[in-house]
């Protein structure tokens, strides 16, 4: 399998070595594979466990690839994570928990991934090479735990000032040794701003060894898919009907992943965008033009994305098709909605749900009363408390805490503040560079 650039098909493709190296393909576009493996729809159906569906799913991607033989491997270190899938009221309706690995959020399967695979590139004498990644609250954690205290790796960590949730802040700060964390005086947006800005200065990438761990990795796409695939495989053993799937969303890397699950030949009907008070996906699939737009501040703060930077994979992958007609939809979920799914879900389900769950039970409420009846899965983002400031009042008592997360917040935590400026990011790294690790 080859990699190509979202920006330009003649860009020179490269294997998935060298995609997962550089983060960003050379002209500042994100790679994508030159083409998608296709599946029957029950290939995965009976398949043990989540490792077995994705070294099967992604053994295509990886072919021709110095990581090929050491997939098994990766899938089994990284992808053993627990996987519930959670049967929810009314009828036909589920929940996909994703959010049981070590810091609690969807993110863990993927950084993990990522983190085993560019451990397995890495020779023993190649220079410490600099893991840069932008958060707006759950990326960043799952990226430190996946990397701490691994050998010839180095974490720098962006988030916005402010705009996470206590306990999100904290955990950042919690790991130390490799791990660095600061606090920009910005949004989220400005956070990825600054580290497509890092990545796209060849000097510093050459000098650093600069890779990223965001979304607009390609390693952090590709396990993604495949706890699409076998959930999806579980729900239609014995049915015909597809599933259609509730992805909350801001990045949209979690669900892109989602819809090239069912390009594949997976059973997945409709693919329902579930954002928050940031409009520009919602406007983009109602008819409106692409426009990026400054992130808003809300509940879900994990989703307070205002330019994704997945759509530009999006659109590649369905720049011959119109994407308007491709069985995407994108809804946008205001924060007293949220906080009124919230109380909901307690009362009827005595089920705590995190902010950014609440938009795609929302969603699937919003569905039902306007006669969408068929199997919906909602994908359960993040451990409701991560947000305990949010969700706790709401349902009128504390959440018990994971015990990983508990772990994180008996550390002390530590992060320095960060102009929201390219010239204070760069001497940062700068600075880190002629530091040991």
């Amino acid at each position: 399998m080859r990699y190509l650039s979202t920006r330009n098909d003649q860009c020179r493709a490269v294997d998935l070595a060298a995609a997962l190296k550089a983060g960003l393909a050379p002209d500042g576009g994100l790679f994508v594979p030159a083409k998608l493996p296709d599946f029957p729809a029950d290939t995965f159906a009976g398949t043990g466990t989540l490792p077995d569906t994705a070294r099967q799913l992604l053994a295509p991607f990886f072919a021709d690839s110095r990581l090929a033989a050491a997939l098994p491997a990766i899938c089994d270190e990284a992808l053993d994570l627990p996987l519930p899938l959670v049967v929810f009221e009314p009828q036909k309706s589920w929940v996909l928990e994703l959010f049981h690995g070590p810091t609690a959020a969807f993110k863990d399967f993927a950084a993990r991934f990522l983190a085993a695979c560019m451990a397995r590139l890495r020779a023993t004498d190649d220079p410490v090479q600099t893991v840069l990644v932008a958060t707006s609250g759950d990326t960043g954690g799952a990226v430190a735990a996946a990397f701490h205290r691994r050998p010839g790796f180095r974490v720098v960590i962006l988030y916005p000032d402010g705009r996470v949730s206590a306990r999100q802040a904290h955990q950042l700060g919690a790991f130390g040794d490799n791990i660095h964390c600061y606090k920009v005086q910005g949004n989220f947006d400005d956070c990825q701003r600054l580290v497509k800005q890092a990545l796209n200065d060849p000097a510093l990438a050459e000098r650093l060894a600069l890779t990223s761990a965001n979304s607009i990795s390609i390693g952090r796409l590709l396990p993604q898919i495949s706890y699409y695939a076998h959930a999806v495989s579980q729900l239609t053993e014995n049915s015909e009907k597809a599933v259609d799937v509730i992805v909350p969303t801001g990045n949209l890397g979690n669900a892109l992943a989602c819809i090239l699950a069912r390009d594949m030949g997976l059973p997945i009907g409709e693919v329902v965008l579930a954002t928050n008070a940031n409009q520009t996906l919602p406007d983009y699939f109602s008819g409106q033009d692409y426009q990026g737009r400054p992130g808003i501040e809300t509940l879900a703060n994990a989703m307070d994305v205002g330019d994704p930077s997945n759509f530009e994979r999006l659109a590649w992958f369905y720049r011959d098709r119109d994407l308007r007609q491709a069985g995407i939809q994108a809804v946008s979920i205001d924060d007293a909605t949220i906080r009124q799914r919230i109380i909901g879900t307690w009362k009827k389900q005595y089920m705590a749900v995190c902010p950014h769950t609440a938009c795609g039970l929302e969603v699937l409420a919003m569905r039902r009363e306007r006669g969408h009846h068929g199997p919906h899965l909602v994908a359960a983002t993040a451990h409701p408390a991560k947000f305990e400031g949010v969700v706790e009042p709401l349902i009128g008592q504390p959440v018990e805490l994971p015990p990983a997360l508990a772990e994180l917040m008996n550390r002390p935590s530590r992060a320095e503040a960060l102009a929201a400026d390219y010239s204070s990011l760069l001497k940062r790294l700068l600075e880190l560079g002629q530091s040991p690790i």
